[in-house]
């Protein structure tokens, strides 16, 4: 095997590095420490909303309207699709939705009269539209979207890269590579774990935790409704017949495989933009802006590595091109922006007396 990587592979990996690169200080400023007291400190308004709109505005987060958003823009581009499992698609949008209004009427409308048990309630509903709509993507994407666009993004890659990352690395596959980014890719879902689980369990609401937790939503929610627009399988599917050495391993690969069929990953458009990308970055771009205060300090650098290494497996196992890495980026920066704004709204409402956007818990 040749030991030195060709001209192209060389340029494909270049480009990925700069670009983790270019959007860690887009996003974030080593010297800029956020001053979160004046979101913190919300005297609330005794004054009692009194029409109906009113009540709507103030009672409900930023992130509560991510939500609704997001199930009524995919339920809009199923319904315009009339393609695949319509129907289908549409029952399990509708029953999603239908359940979310029930929490947020629950929790939000004040039915439930115990404070620490509306908590509860809420915090375990509050991520499960993203959750169950990621499980009903094999139904929605093939009912909202249009055919496949791998070969306009394989020409895309080709023509600005001058290289496909998949095709570029094949040469560098065997099943200790393959085993080493088979394992950072499955640990994806442990990093996302470890940062969402204790925080909405037993976060404290604060501006730190809003920031966050709007940002970490909008990448998924985003993500999930441009898929519509841009439907594409991936190289490991469009690109088969390009590669000439067999990805295999004997611990890691295996799960990932399993995985990845348990969602009926042959039949989801899934990868543009990549959110194994996003994902991770947001984590590690967080973690850095906030990296001289609480965990972060220790957190910061290993999430960081580890972002590095998933982006990079994403490639080198097939499943994303290099355009859906840099949407995956742009993305990622997007959620440090507009949770930032998403802050500004909670915080107003709050004085004009809302509710707190992270309502308690007996746990906290």
């Amino acid at each position: 095997m040749n030991s030195n990587p060709s001209e192209p592979a060389l340029r494909t990996r270049w480009y990925t590095q700069l670009a983790f690169a270019l959007a860690a200080f887009l996003g974030v400023r080593p010297s800029r420490e956020v001053d979160y007291r004046s979101y913190d400190e919300r005297p609330l308004s005794s004054e009692t909303p009194r029409t109906l709109a009113d009540e709507l505005v103030i009672r409900l987060s930023a992130l509560d309207w991510l939500f609704i958003g997001y199930l009524l823009t995919l339920l809009a581009r199923v319904a315009v699709g009339d393609r695949g499992p319509h129907g289908l698609a549409m029952g399990y949008l509708g029953l999603d939705l239908t359940i979310f209004l029930g929490i947020l009427w629950l929790t939000r409308g004040g039915v439930i009269a115990s404070p620490a048990l509306s908590g509860l309630v809420y915090r375990l509903g509050a991520l499960l539209p993203l959750l169950t709509s990621f499980f009903q993507l094999q139904y929605i994407l093939p009912a909202a979207s249009g055919p496949a666009v791998d070969a306009d993004v394989y020409a895309f890659d080709l023509r600005v890269f001058g290289a496909e990352p998949s095709e570029a690395w094949d040469r560098f596959v065997s099943p200790r590579t393959t085993e080493w980014f088979s394992f950072f890719y499955y640990g994806y879902f442990y990093l996302v774990a470890v940062h969402v689980l204790p925080l909405l369990l037993f976060g404290r609401d604060s501006a730190r935790m809003r920031r966050f937790s709007f940002g970490f939503v909008w990448l998924y929610c985003v993500g999930h409704v441009v898929y519509t627009f841009v439907p594409a399988y991936g190289p490991h599917a469009f690109l088969a017949s390009h590669f000439h050495h067999v990805l295999q391993g004997g611990t890691w690969w295996p799960l990932v495989q399993k995985t990845v069929a348990s969602v009926d990953g042959s039949v989801r458009t899934d990868v543009f933009p990549s959110l194994h990308t996003a994902g991770p970055s947001f984590l590690a771009l967080f973690a850095f802006e906030h990296r001289k205060s609480g965990i972060f300090r220790w957190t910061w650098l290993p999430t960081a590595l580890s972002a590095t290494q998933i982006i990079l497996a994403t490639m080198f196992l097939r499943w994303h091109y290099a355009v859906d890495i840099f949407a995956g980026l742009l993305l990622a920066v997007s959620g440090i922006y507009v949770s930032r704004a998403a802050l500004w709204w909670d915080s107003a409402r709050e004085r004009a007396g809302g509710p707190p956007v992270w309502p308690a818990t007996p746990f906290r």
